[in-house]
């Protein structure tokens, strides 16, 4: 725990939590596959949200929902796309079969590229938060990130078909503080994490705050003074809008952090439910800290409110990982409520890779990493959810984000993973920077 701007604390992810981290029946998905009709098949697609209203619901704009997904050309390499991603948006009548409307901004958005964010529709208002990375006036490639909006676009949809239109104004929001929020400059060799706005309203309290992910700059006392450790300091940052203004914004400390466990604790977002917050990240097997060992997964916490404090689902916070036969088949997952379900989606990474280490894929030639890589949406997982315990109990299709109240199939009595999928051993863990390789994969 660390004390706030009101002289509270804040919630950590303690390394007994992370020390129960393994596969159970209850939090492996099943082998992914492919899809059978794929809306982008030229195009690498990864990070993906949903357009949604204040309310956190995911948006309908005269019967159609939107997508918005990090994307870049299919004949790049996997680890090149981050370079060049940009944000493309895709529509759909039912939730479930998309089409590509083409890139969301023209070529005026900031930064070099842009990373994963969250989109806002109020009241015919659209609001595209994202991660402005790199700087545009220097020749090599950056990793500068701030947080950003573009607004002023608007949404059509005449002629039986929705498109957003421009033009677009694009606004730095938040920079790293240096406080609570560590700069680049204090990141040192360690790979660097300020991204992923994600809007937020409580519906208990009536605030708007944007969650992020970032960095702690590293206390005296953390991890029993173990330098080593303190370099894995993960968080999720908050922002608040005093006046509810999208374009408003004040830093907050923390809500939760990962020191002494997690170096990089990515797209959080919230889920509230029957007076409950719950909180998710995703992380990978190589960010956890030395004497830990954890996967490529989803991770949750609950509280009873917004600011914690933050209790690990399952007792050790994983929620989704994936099956030992695959252990990168999947990244990057969004939790959405249904009902008395969560529906989580992710994207495709190497769902036919059996490797233990990422690293094996980038030693690879071009040619067999993009084959390797599936670069599409996953089954969404049907996950059960009682109290501080959750549990994959179905799936839908991929691709699928149905709307708040529709009705799903019923569950199958006989649901099971796939015989071989547990593994007796957590994922194996390593303490070296990956900044060379970019900022994630």
């Amino acid at each position: 725990m660390r004390e706030t701007d009101d002289d509270q604390e804040w919630s950590r992810w303690s390394r007994e939590a992370a020390d129960r981290i393994e596969r159970t029946d209850g939090t492996v998905a099943p082998p992914a596959g492919l899809p059978e009709s794929d809306p982008a098949p030229d195009l690498h697609v990864w990070d993906t949200w949903p357009l949604r209203t204040r309310s956190g619901e995911i948006a309908t704009v005269d019967g159609w929902q939107v997508l918005i997904s990090l994307t870049a050309p299919a004949d790049v390499t996997p680890g090149e796309r981050h370079d060049i991603a940009e944000h493309r948006y895709f529509v759909s009548r039912d939730g479930r079969e998309w089409t590509d409307r083409g890139p969301v901004f023209g070529d005026d958005a900031l930064g070099t590229r842009q990373w994963a964010g969250s989109a806002l529709y109020d009241d015919g208002e659209l609001y595209c938060f994202y991660t402005a990375a790199g700087d545009a006036d220097s020749e090599a490639l950056t990793y500068t990130q701030r947080l950003a909006v573009g607004h002023g676009g608007r949404v059509d949809t005449s002629d039986d078909e929705l498109t957003i239109e421009e033009p677009w104004s694009h606004e730095i929001l938040l920079e790293a503080d240096g406080e609570w929020y560590e700069t680049q400059a204090q990141s040192g060799e360690m790979t660097y994490t300020f991204r992923d706005p994600w809007f937020f309203e409580d519906p208990e309290t009536g605030r708007t705050h944007l969650l992020f992910e970032s960095n702690t700059p590293p206390a005296p006392d953390d991890c029993g003074g173990d330098a080593d450790q303190q370099a894995f300091n993960g968080c999720v940052g908050l922002a608040v809008s005093p006046s509810g203004d999208p374009l408003d914004w004040e830093f907050r400390s923390p809500i939760f952090d990962s020191v002494c466990v997690n170096q990089e604790i990515e797209r959080p977002h919230v889920v509230y439910r029957e007076g409950q917050y719950y909180l998710f990240v995703s992380s990978h097997v190589d960010t956890f800290a030395p004497g830990l060992a954890g996967y490529d997964a989803l991770y949750g916490f609950v509280a009873d409110s917004l600011e914690g404090d933050y209790r690990p689902l399952n007792e050790s916070g994983l929620v989704v990982t994936n099956p030992a036969s695959a252990p990168f088949q999947a990244y990057s997952w969004l939790a959405v409520g249904h009902g008395e379900e969560l529906l989580v989606s992710g994207f495709c990474n190497y769902p036919e890779f059996d490797g233990v280490a990422i690293d094996e894929i980038a030693a690879l030639s071009g040619e067999e990493q993009r084959q390797r890589f599936a670069g599409t949406l996953t089954p969404t997982l049907r996950v059960g959810v009682d109290g501080e315990e959750t549990r994959i109990h179905g799936t839908l299709d991929h691709w699928a984000f149905p709307r708040e109240g529709e009705a799903l199939p019923p569950l199958a009595d006989d649901w099971s993973l796939p015989a071989g999928e547990l593994d007796p051993e957590p994922g194996l863990t390593r303490t070296a920077s990956r900044r060379e390789d970019g900022p994630f994969w």
